[in-house]
């Protein structure tokens, strides 16, 4: 169906007062998310046609399998790993040596950074991982990242030093910050926007899956002697092998296609994904976004994350990804089997991290049909206060178990196991997965790969931070460690309260977002006059889709041609 768009609006063209004049008013008009209107960005929306397929979900749930590189990559508490490469701690815990103090037991600094060195070389790759997503595509570098997957288990599991062992672990995070740097993205784009949180999820489900896996499989390892813990760093590659795949078979991101021009196919491929041919309305908003972004470089993309109309959201999606970390969700992951050994004389250390790991993935679970029919941030606040008080008693657990003993009894450890399991299913709800939900949605096409490199690089350098500090916070704060933990969770819920928009429920190459900080009490004073341009922008947009609408005879796509006659 061909439907060509007018040169102007009737009532004056592109600098007509009557046009100007209803593009204000549509502005003072336009409906904040949710509501049903024939204006606005909903107006645009209803269009859509599109439907969850399963092809659709098949091409998430590959492509989140980048989630697991990160996921597997989980910590290793056995003995036989202790004595080869910190045999400090395999004396102190393992041997017998008793410590006095059971809070530093395994504070030893060269284990700080073997945990924490793949998270630095995961903030340093986000940057050029961004670029090459930009460049050659998500799927070549969602394959390049699991390439470096493959190379950095086989080295860590072949590994017979600490530096080849740390070697390996760096390639390792090169491999997972690409995948944290393109999947969200490339998760984001080929979803429908009425389920992109919940396959956004995914990437967080594979996450917690990985952590799992890990946990179970170091579980079982542990009976292994000498070599078990090379077994449980080689299986890493496995899901480094389905992401190479997903890189060779799926199909390109239908946005990428059409900043690249390529316009028949990535049309094809929109259509593919929705499952029906009428695709025009999204078709035509993502043209418009992909000929705005082809007039942006690599430079300038990350320059206009710092504008005035991208600044409120380049500000929310890096502090969120930032302060993540300051939730302690890594330092308790990571730490879990360590600290459990140390809080008890029991051996179930490792069967603790797998309660654990388990909860995780069940919390994910239970969050994934919620956040596109309840909303991104009332599970935001609902976990952090979750995540508050459940590290507010869990501090109290442990500060009274430990007054007359070295060892936590059975009754008390089990009580802060809870505590930490009701800590996870928060996290795993809410600001676990949401954080990579937000990162990708809420910057435009130009700014999209750019953006997301910002947000991995604030998470990966968060957790390097606490991943290389937490054992000497643990060892010098002692239980008062999950109290500096919550004191941040308390900073954060207020910091979403007051500061984040709803943003479920927009179109992902729509302009809404930005509209969504424009019309918020406190964004839109940073924003200033280019918050009103993006007002009357999409205001304008959504009488040119109407107008477009009602002529017979061209390709929705002309309404981009349309928007830069207008210098929209």
């Amino acid at each position: 169906m061909d439907r060509r768009v007018p040169a102007g609006p009737q009532d004056g063209g592109a600098n007509g007062s009557a046009g100007t004049a209803a593009a204000a008013f549509a502005v003072d008009k336009a409906p904040l998310l949710g509501k049903k209107s024939k204006a606005g960005p909903s107006g645009r929306a209803a269009h859509y046609t599109g439907r969850m397929t399963i092809y659709v979900l098949v091409v998430a749930l590959v492509s989140a399998t980048g989630g697991m590189l990160f996921g597997f990559d989980v910590g290793i508490a056995m003995a036989s790993f202790q004595e080869e490469y910190f045999p400090e701690i395999y004396t102190r815990s393992i041997a017998g040596q008793k410590d006095s103090d059971p809070y530093c037991k395994y504070h030893d600094t060269r284990l700080q950074l073997f945990s924490a060195i793949m998270f630095l070389s995961g903030a340093v790759i986000a940057v050029p991982a961004g670029l090459a997503s930009r460049h050659f595509g998500r799927k070549i570098s969602m394959l390049a990242s699991g390439c470096c997957f493959l190379l950095g288990a086989g080295l860590q599991a072949g590994s017979h030093s600490l530096v080849q062992l740390i070697i390996g672990r760096c390639i390792l995070g090169f491999g997972v910050g690409t995948a944290a740097s393109v999947v969200p993205v490339y998760i984001s784009e080929v979803a429908p926007y009425a389920s992109r949180g919940g396959l956004a999820y995914l990437f967080q489900l594979a996450v917690t899956a990985g952590i799992l896996a890990a946990q179970l499989v170091n579980y079982g390892n542990q009976y292994i002697p000498v070599w078990g813990w090379r077994l449980s760093l080689g299986l890493a590659a496995m899901p480094a092998c389905v992401l190479c795949l997903g890189g060779l078979v799926l199909p390109e991101s239908p946005s990428y296609l059409l900043e690249q021009g390529r316009w028949a196919e990535g049309k094809a491929v929109l259509q593919m994904l929705r499952g029906t041919d009428e695709v025009d309305a999204e078709y035509a908003d993502i043209c418009d976004a992909a000929r705005a972004s082809a007039r942006v470089s690599a430079w300038e993309s990350w320059k206009n994350l710092v504008t005035r109309q991208n600044l409120p959201m380049t500000i929310m999606a890096t502090s969120l990804a930032f302060l993540q970390q300051l939730t302690g969700i890594n330092a308790i992951i990571f730490y879990a089997p360590i600290m459990f050994d140390s809080f008890s004389k029991s051996t179930a250390a490792l069967l603790n991290a797998v309660i654990i790991g388990g909860v995780n993935v069940a919390g994910t679970l239970v969050g994934m049909p919620l956040v596109d029919k309840v909303g991104r941030r009332p599970l935001l606040l609902e976990g952090g206060i979750q995540m508050l008080l459940s590290q507010i008693a869990t501090c109290a657990i442990l500060g009274a178990g430990f007054n007359s003993s070295s060892t936590l009894s059975t009754g008390t450890a089990a009580a802060a196991l809870t505590m930490i399991c009701l800590f996870i299913s928060g996290f795993s709800w809410s600001w676990g997965p949401i954080v990579w939900v937000l990162g990708a949605e809420v910057q435009t096409l130009d700014t999209r790969t750019s953006g997301m490199s910002a947000v991995v690089f604030a998470n990966y350098i968060s957790s390097f931070i606490i991943g290389q500090a937490f054992l000497s916070m643990l060892c010098g704060m002692k239980y008062f460690a999950f109290l500096f933990f919550a004191s941040w969770n308390l900073f954060m819920t207020l910091l979403v309260y007051y500061l984040l928009p709803e943003t479920k429920g927009v179109p992902l190459e729509d302009t809404a977002y930005a509209c969504l900080f424009a019309r918020h009490p406190f964004w839109r004073r940073v924003m200033g006059k280019a918050g009103k341009q993006v007002l009357e922008r999409e205001a304008f947009r959504a009488a040119a889709f109407r107008q477009a609408e009602a002529v017979e005879g061209g390709d929705l796509r002309d309404l981009a041609k349309y928007y830069e006659a207008l210098g929209l």
